[in-house]
């Protein structure tokens, strides 16, 4: 859980230096439309920050980090956010200077896709690892309550 609490301040960290960095750049050349730097910041808030609190939660409740999808999780998501957040700031930066060429354009758009799939596969494979714990968990549960309603049959009949 420390971890998580950990990978989310960082997440925090990083969304508010890209926040000053978009304000200040974007003052600095006197810029007053819309530019993608502006994205960059909440997407490290919503994806980085507060994914892993929420996930922190889950694993404390579901100890997640045991789970054989943990690590892929954990690399496919982290590396899908920052490619996404990076190629933000590539075009915010490029938006703000002036453009780019269409094959600059285009190139941008593949890698800032790359990253929007890394991402979106790491949120199923959260979504999956959830599942599959909550599902052990009732399994466990559920043998659980059975065990102990046989051992209350037990000691009843004993009695007896």
């Amino acid at each position: 859980m420390k971890r998580h609490i950990l990978f989310a301040l960082v997440y925090a960290a990083l969304a508010m230096a890209c926040g000053v960095f978009y304000r200040e750049f974007t003052k600095g050349y006197g810029f007053t439309g819309d530019t993608a730097l502006g994205r960059v910041h909440t997407h490290l808030f919503l994806l980085g920050m507060v994914v892993f609190l929420l996930f922190a939660l889950f694993d404390a409740k579901l100890d997640l980090q045991k789970h054989r999808l943990y690590l892929p999780f954990m690399i496919v998501y982290n590396a899908g956010v920052g490619v996404m957040s990076v190629m933000l700031i590539v075009r915010g930066v490029f938006d703000v200077t002036g453009g780019m060429s269409a094959g600059a354009d285009g190139a941008v758009s593949g890698v800032a896709g790359l990253g929007h799939i890394l991402a979106a596969a790491g949120i199923i494979l959260f979504f999956v690892m959830l599942l599959l714990s909550l599902h052990t968990k009732k399994k466990g549960t559920d043998a659980a309550e059975t065990a102990g309603a046989a051992q209350g049959e037990t000691e009843n009949k004993e009695s007896e």
